[in-house]
């Protein structure tokens, strides 16, 4: 059976990015230095870029990269300037939701453009995506590069330029078979359990959701899992994808929490996705149609995420 719940809203698509384009950097979380970032950067170079660095990029302050207001700055000016094309992020950490509450949405609505990172930044693409309806992408970070891990951040640009579309194949056990189609969402389980009753929170109603984590207990998954469950977050979805969930103890355990919290709508679950914080980070666009085949499995991106697709 073929579970089709999709009814959003037209999106909001950004530009493609092209060789000669100038990406911007920012920090919107945690703090980080010119040394972690000098890999990521020149890998960035070497495919023909050039990079604008957010003025606060490179600030502490504490357990965050600059003051919130510094932060915030550091966003909507990469926004506003019509020289960059892209704003990747350079890690995640934790601060981003401090800035949810001040981001000016209209300016981000006004000038449509490539936004990406993953972990503390799913609050920052999420709320992006529900308050503009733009495609946002869940992918990898510029601290995340090293000398022997490029090829996340290779399988980003390709996925930014369209050099690649999309045609994921879960690593893990198929938990539930079947075939949905909706719109792609998702991120980090700790965040979307955080964004869960505030004003920025997607609704999940039709969407084929893709969840990860690191570092987390057993007993906590479950209760954020729960937590979503109760909340009516999970009654509508389409589908269900686990990613990485590295350090968190036995797949097996995570597998029968996602089987229990899906029994009741019996929809199609996979595991394995490599995408999040293990060393495969495939890129993805966040908010386009995409097909999960449980039968396979697969998951592959059917709908535009730049606005010169045809």
């Amino acid at each position: 059976m073929k579970l089709n719940l999709k009814k959003n809203k037209k999106n909001l698509l950004p530009g493609r990015l092209l060789p000669g384009d100038t990406i911007g950097v920012i920090s919107p979380a945690g703090p980080i230095s010119e040394d972690e970032t000098s890999f990521g950067l020149s890998l960035i170079s070497e495919r023909g870029f050039n990079i604008r660095r957010g003025r606060h990029l490179y600030q502490r302050n504490g357990y965050l990269a600059a003051d919130d207001r510094s932060r915030l700055e550091d966003l909507h000016e990469m926004f506003l300037d019509p020289e960059v094309k892209a704003v990747l992020c350079a890690r995640g950490g934790y601060g981003t939701m401090r800035l949810l509450g001040r981001i000016d949405f209209d300016i981000i609505r006004s000038h449509p453009k490539i936004i990406a990172g993953y972990s503390d930044i799913t609050a920052l693409l999420l709320s992006v995506f529900y308050k503009t309806g733009l495609v946002v992408f869940h992918g990898p970070m510029i601290r995340d590069c090293a000398s022997s891990e490029t090829d996340s951040m290779d399988g980003l640009l390709d996925l930014l330029q369209g050099i690649s579309i999309p045609s994921v194949f879960p690593a893990g056990p198929v938990i539930r078979k079947g075939i949905a189609e909706g719109p792609l969402v998702g991120g980090n389980l700790t965040m979307i359990c955080h964004l869960a009753g505030t004003p920025f929170m997607p609704s999940l109603d039709g969407c084929i959701l893709f969840l990860e984590d690191r570092g987390e207990q057993l007993y906590r998954i479950d209760r954020m899992l729960t937590q979503l469950a109760l909340g009516g977050h999970l009654k509508r979805i389409a589908g269900l994808v686990g990613g990485g969930f590295l350090d968190c103890g036995d797949a097996g355990a995570i597998r029968k929490m996602f089987a229990e919290v899906t029994s009741d709508s019996g929809v199609p679950v996979v595991s394995g996705l490599p995408v999040g914080h293990g060393r495969d980070n495939i890129a993805l666009p966040v908010g386009v149609l995409a097909e999960l085949d449980a039968c396979r499995p697969g998951l592959r991106i059917t709908g535009k995420w730049f606005k010169e697709q045809v």
